[in-house]
């Protein structure tokens, strides 16, 4: 069985027992993890930290971690902060970091920034320039002290959004006074897989070769069915650290894959939490020498995919009398599937075929307590008569800002004609 690919074991016989507090994010965090490493693969393994490659000396490591760890807050009131932006794919994310004055307590307070667009698919070189605004901070689990992460939108310079700022309209959406009355609540679960590097296959899968068949994975403990735990386990607490909505974690499906939810988050938060919590998974799984991906189906045959559920609620569907709310929701949802599903990621046909927990693709439904379904209902809200609904169709690399806007969109804002909603009504069994 493959093993976590882990630095090197010479770079593993130089970790340090114990840092300043300055960064929570140490490297005996990984030590359960590199313990696993498998000694022949090593030996020849050129996966070490490269800032250590040349060294040999256990002191210059040292003296580089405790530099690395370093809290410089009494001897300057400046900061390091970290910009977040999103790339060209859509999906990829970008970031660079600058020094402020004073600490901030508002993204407001920081200035805007620029970064080269023609390097990152965004922009033509002969006018390459494109500005970074900053709209929400977090702190920075890796630098620690007062050190901050901010989540960027880009825009041109004379201050268009560009294509790839889903955030802005996003923004509009949620600044609408109908839909700012209704106080949209999301729970996104955002599910991604580890993979080893160089030859991308799932982490604790024989390299070529399969494990055994879905079934003892699924939450599981031990050496056999849990693979990547402390990355879990890191990512958790560093969201914890930063700021961010998480409210938990567990094992996925299929092995080598896990989940993590943020919320319940409000409008725009929802989509800044997520996007500020995949930036820490990158940079976790980046120190641990693991590929992350947000493949909605990374492997194919009978293996789960990758989903982001989204469960969304409104004021009006957690009142009393909010299940038909919901219902009426359902039907408004019905009548945009088209238009939901070209947004909701980035191959997610390869997902949605009807098996494996989702529904197909290219059909509507909903259930209650029903996985297999586009719009899932829980018992609860069902027996109370007002709650949420999940919609399970999003993929694992769906832009958050693009779903949480679209719901709140065609649930709120978006009124579909009597006739139309008459026979989408008769079409999904719903009575509204």
């Amino acid at each position: 069985m493959a093993q976590i690919l882990a630095p090197s074991a010479q770079w593993q016989m130089r970790m340090t027992k114990s840092s300043t507090d300055a960064s929570p994010l140490t490297s005996k965090m990984w030590s359960s993890v590199v313990l696993k490493q498998n000694k022949r693969l090593a030996v020849k393994s050129s996966a070490k930290f490269r800032v250590f490659a040349l060294q040999s000396d256990n002191a210059t490591v040292n003296r580089m971690e405790q530099l690395l760890n370093l809290d410089v807050t009494p001897y300057t009131d400046k900061i390091i902060a970290e910009y977040i932006w999103i790339g060209g794919s859509g999906i990829d994310m970008r970031s660079k970091s600058r020094t402020i004055s004073k600490p901030v307590q508002h993204a407001s307070e920081l200035p805007k920034w620029n970064y080269d667009g023609s390097s990152t698919g965004q922009a033509p070189g002969e006018d390459s320039e494109v500005i970074l605004y900053p709209q929400a901070i977090f702190k920075d689990p890796f630098r620690g002290g007062n050190n901050i992460l901010v989540i960027c939108d880009a825009y041109t310079p004379t201050g268009e959004p560009i294509p790839t700022n889903k955030r802005h309209k996003a923004a509009q959406i949620f600044s609408d006074p109908k839909v700012v009355s209704e106080v949209p609540w999301f729970g996104i679960e955002q599910e991604y897989t580890l993979l080893q590097p160089n030859v991308k296959w799932p982490l604790g899968w024989p390299v070529g070769a399969y494990p055994g068949p879905q079934g003892p994975y699924y939450c599981g403990a031990g050496a056999d069915k849990s693979f990547g735990r402390d990355i879990s386990d890191a990512h958790y607490k560093a969201c914890l650290y930063a700021g961010i909505n998480i409210s938990g974690t567990n094992g996925e499906v299929m092995p080598g894959q896990w989940e993590f939810q943020v919320g319940p988050s409000v409008g725009i938060e929802a989509g800044d939490h997520i996007w500020c919590a995949r930036y820490l998974l990158e940079r976790i799984t980046e120190q641990a020498g693991v590929v992350l991906t947000l493949d909605p189906k990374p492997i194919e045959g009978d293996w789960n995919g990758a989903g982001c559920h989204t469960n969304y609620s409104t004021l009006s569907m957690r009142e009393e009398g909010g299940f038909e709310v919901i219902k009426k929701a359902i039907l408004n949802l019905s009548l945009r599937h088209k238009e939901h599903i070209s947004a909701y990621g980035e191959g997610n046909e390869r997902r949605l075929t009807g098996k494996h927990e989702t529904a197909s693709i290219d059909q509507f439904s909903w259930g209650v307590a029903n996985r297999g379904c586009s719009i899932r209902v829980g018992r609860d809200t069902e027996k109370q008569g007002k709650g949420y609904l999940e919609d399970r169709r999003p993929a694992s690399n769906m832009d958050p800002y693009v779903v949480t806007g679209l719901l709140a969109e065609t649930t709120i804002l978006w009124e579909p004609t009597l006739e139309a909603e008459a026979l989408a009504a008769q079409k999904i069994s719903l009575k509204v």
